[in-house]
C-alpha cells in the first residue's frame, strides 16, 4: 500500500509517519510538506527506508516532478490547515486558500495523476466545521462554515469521478487533539473548554491509529466524529499491542 501524508512536518502528519512506517501493510509513505521530512529516529531502519520526501512550494500547485511521485498512491491523509486556535492570525482570503483551494487542488492533482481503485482520500477536518451553511455557528462562523464547505465540495468531487466509487472519501472531524507537549495555559483552557462541552477531545495516537486503520480497511463511516476515532484509534491501538507480545 502507498500512502500520501499531506503537511508532512505537522504534528499529526509526524505521528502518521511513526505509525504508518511500522504497518507491514504499508510498503511506501510519501510525505510531502514544504520542506525536506526524516523519519522519526525510534523507527527502524527497515519501516525508514520506506519514507519517500517530497518538496512542494505550494500545496495549489503541482508540478510534474511532484505529481509523477504521487502517482499510483492507494490514499491519502490531508492534514493540511490552520487550527481554530490560529485562525485569527490569517486574513480571511489567505485562510480559505490555505484550508479550502489548497485542499481541492491536492485532490484534483492527485485524481489526474492516476492512483488505485478504489483511492482513499481522508481529509482532516475538525469537530465544529459546519456542512450546513443557512447556519449560523457562535464561535468563528466564517472560519468554521468554510471548513465546513470545503467537507461539501470534496465529497462532490469524489462522487462525481467515474467510474462510480474509483475515489473515496471521508472526513475526520476530531475535536481538541492532546496527548503532546502543550503549555500549562493551553492545557488548561483545554480542559475548561472539554469541561463545558464546547469541544471535545482526543489522544493524537488514537486520532492517528483511528485514520490508519480507516484508509487501509475502508471507511465505516462519513464523517468519523470525535467519538468514532477514540473508538476505532482504541481498537486498533490495541491489535497492534496485542500482535507484538
Amino acid at each position: 500500500m502507498k500512502l500520501i501524508i499531506t503537511g508532512a512536518s505537522g504534528l499529526v502528519a509526524t505521528e502518521l509517519i511513526r505509525q504508518s512506517l511500522r504497518m507491514r501493510e504499508i510498503t511506501k509513505v510519501v510525505a510531502l510538506a514544504r520542506k525536506p521530512v526524516s523519519a522519526p529516529a525510534d523507527v527502524s531502519p527497515a519501516d525508514a527506508a520506506k519514507l519517500q520526501s517530497v518538496v512542494l512550494d505550494d500545496y495549489e500547485r503541482y508540478p510534474d516532478d511532484v505529481r509523477a511521485q504521487l502517482a499510483g498512491a492507494d490514499a491519502c491523509i490531508w492534514t493540511v490547515a490552520v487550527t481554530p486556535t490560529k485562525a485569527q492570525s490569517y486574513a480571511f482570503d489567505e485562510l480559505t486558500r490555505i484550508c479550502h483551494t489548497c485542499t481541492l487542488a491536492g485532490i484534483r492533482a492527485m485524481v489526474e495523476a492516476g492512483q488505485a481503485r478504489p483511492f482513499r482520500f481522508l481529509y482532516m477536518s475538525g469537530q465544529n466545521g459546519e456542512r450546513d451553511q443557512s447556519k449560523k455557528p457562535i464561535l468563528l462562523p466564517a472560519y468554521v462554515k468554510m471548513r465546513g464547505e470545503t467537507e461539501n465540495q470534496l465529497l462532490a468531487f469524489a462522487a462525481a469521478q467515474q467510474p462510480a466509487g474509483s475515489v473515496e472519501l471521508c472526513v475526520a472531524k476530531p475535536g481538541i487533539i492532546t496527548g503532546h507537549h502543550s503549555s500549562g495555559l493551553k492545557s488548561v483552557m483545554t480542559g475548561v473548554l472539554v469541561g463545558l462541552g464546547i469541544v471535545k477531545k482526543v489522544d493524537i495516537q488514537e486520532l492517528v491509529a483511528a485514520m490508519l486503520q480507516q484508509v487501509r480497511d475502508g471507511f465505516e463511516k462519513e464523517p468519523l466524529e470525535n467519538d468514532d476515532l477514540i473508538r476505532i484509534g482504541q481498537k486498533a491501538l490495541a491489535s497492534i499491542a496485542e500482535g507484538t507480545k
